[in-house]
């Protein structure tokens, strides 16, 4: 049974700053249709892409700076930790030691030093760096997403694409892999947000796969994965056992035929008549962009299911979907270079996604065992399991990008929520500190072997050019030709900027 829940819809006109003023200083009453006209396209304007897609590594749980890209030897020894840092290609990088494999690509790849924001949790800071909005739930109010949460940008990204082409197509332009943040750590109970569309409507959703653990304890991140666990299917339409794609067309066309007749007695009922007050309440008609539109006959909520029902089965029955989604077609050596572990899989995977034409793919690390990144408790588990993964995988994308002509138009983005405590605890680990952390960008323009901004000598604040999740947000969008400043109807249907404060970091570009 193929269940699919929506909100209500509504049309789709994204209006940039610019436009907006251009619309009101002409008094929108009295414009003329060519003014209109310049006004709509003014809002489809943004910069320049330098990126084709993006792929979102999201180390949830907050990587420490200083086992990773902001290394202090020099500090005082409860402050410089027990890793010590390695040469690299990039003059005055520090890399800490059991980055060996990204060291050898720093040439690739620049690190932001002086990312920081106050929102000291990991819920708020997963929605901060993943919107470049600040959660409206204060912090130690809640961790799961809620439908006020602000979009994320890969929503964003499909808000637009869907604007363009519509429902009907055989990709969506948002996905995540391998699982919802949160679904594996222990029994799933942690749902997080930050990468969904929030307000926009769950029609802008990422498509999600979804992999199951052997156990409760399980943590598949850690080890090698079978094929038969790296089935990637998405959640939610996995099709079950004898349904076969023409079964489900039978299915579709006898569906269709249920929805005639349903039409048909609305029409009896309203006495051919729109119903003009439930279109009202029910959110307006679907845009013009290939999807349905809300009719005499026809009200919004009816074309609201029949668009989701739309778009479920083209991604059902779609061979391309399927064939992305199938990590067996790699070949086994680079399998083994990304690593056979969960998260060097789902990297591969995302790459195999936006070669097929996914524009935005997210990668969640999710904390399995409730700590991972978050690592209060002592360095061990970054030393024997977190930097070797990432470290694996992360190499791997860069160069496979790289050989395949694919680095320059994908924009890569590594990045935690938050960075660590300057002084460690008595166990050895490092407690929550958002004040100041590192993150990598690569490709799509981004300029390699390069640092920006500078933290303190204890790795603690931000000294030179403080990046905020607003500046990094705002970053993404540039590169991916979007203006930041660009407005979308919220749920009052009013325009909203995507972006609010921030300014993109031209400094990492080349």
């Amino acid at each position: 049974m193929l269940t699919i829940h929506g909100a209500k819809l509504r049309t789709c006109e994204g209006w940039n700053r610019r436009a907006v003023l251009q619309a009101g200083g002409a008094g929108l009453l009295g414009m003329s249709l060519p003014r209109l006209l310049a006004a709509e396209a003014a809002a489809d304007s943004g910069p320049k892409p330098t990126a084709k897609s993006v792929i979102f590594l999201m180390l949830f749980g907050g990587p420490s700076q200083l086992e990773t890209f902001d290394l202090k030897p020099n500090a005082p020894e409860q402050i410089r930790g027990p890793f010590k840092p390695i040469a690299c290609r990039t003059p005055e990088l520090l890399i800490g030691e059991h980055l060996p494999k990204t060291a050898a690509i720093s040439d690739k790849f620049c690190v932001i030093r002086s990312m920081s924001h106050s929102f000291n949790d990991h819920s708020g800071g997963g929605h901060y760096l993943q919107t470049g909005r600040r959660w409206h739930v204060p912090i130690g109010g809640g961790f799961s997403p809620t439908p006020r949460d602000w979009p994320s940008i890969g929503s964003i990204v499909e808000y637009l694409e869907q604007r363009k082409q519509g429902l009907d197509r055989s990709l969506a332009s948002y996905m995540v892999v391998p699982n919802t943040l949160g679904r594996l750590q222990e029994k799933g109970q942690y749902p997080r947000p930050g990468e969904h569309a929030g307000w926009l409507g769950p029609r802008f959703n990422p498509l999600t796969t979804q992999i199951e653990k052997k156990s409760l304890t399980d943590n598949p991140y850690w080890r090698d994965c079978s094929d038969e666990e790296l089935n990637y299917q998405i959640a939610g339409l996995a099709p079950r056992e004898g349904m076969t794609l023409d079964r489900l067309n039978g299915r579709h066309s006898l569906l269709d035929q249920f929805n005639l007749e349903r039409r048909r007695l609305d029409e009896l009922l309203a006495g051919g008549q729109s119903n003009a007050a439930h279109v009202a309440n029910s959110g307006g008609p679907v845009d013009s962009a290939g999807s349905l539109a809300a009719s005499p006959g026809r009200p919004a909520a009816m074309a609201s299911f029949e668009a989701f029902r739309q778009r479920a089965l083209a991604l059902v029955t779609s061979n391309k979907t399927r064939e992305a989604l199938d990590i067996r077609r790699e070949p086994a050596a680079l399998r083994d270079r990304y690593g056979r572990h969960l998260f060097g899989q789902s990297v591969l995977m995302a790459r195999r996604l936006v070669e097929a034409g996914v524009r935005y793919v997210t990668v969640h690390y999710d904390c399995v065992d409730g700590y991972s990144w978050d690592s209060h408790r002592n360095s061990d588990d970054v030393k024997k399991h977190l930097l070797p993964t990432f470290d694996q995988a992360y190499s791997a994308l860069i160069q496979d990008l790289e050989e395949r002509g694919l680095l320059q138009e994908t924009l890569v983005v590594a990045t935690g929520e938050m960075g660590r405590t300057p002084r460690a605890n008595a166990q050895w680990g490092r407690d929550h500190w958002s004040t100041l952390f590192s993150n990598v960008l690569a490709g799509g323009g981004v300029a390699g072997g390069r640092i920006y901004g500078k933290s303190d000598k204890d790795a603690a604040y931000a000294m030179e050019k403080p990046v905020s999740p607003e500046d990094l947000a705002a970053t993404v969008y540039h590169a991916m030709g979007i203006d930041h400043e660009l407005r979308v109807p919220n749920a009052e249907n009013r325009p909203t900027p995507v972006v609010e404060g921030g300014t993109p970091v031209l400094g990492v570009f080349g």
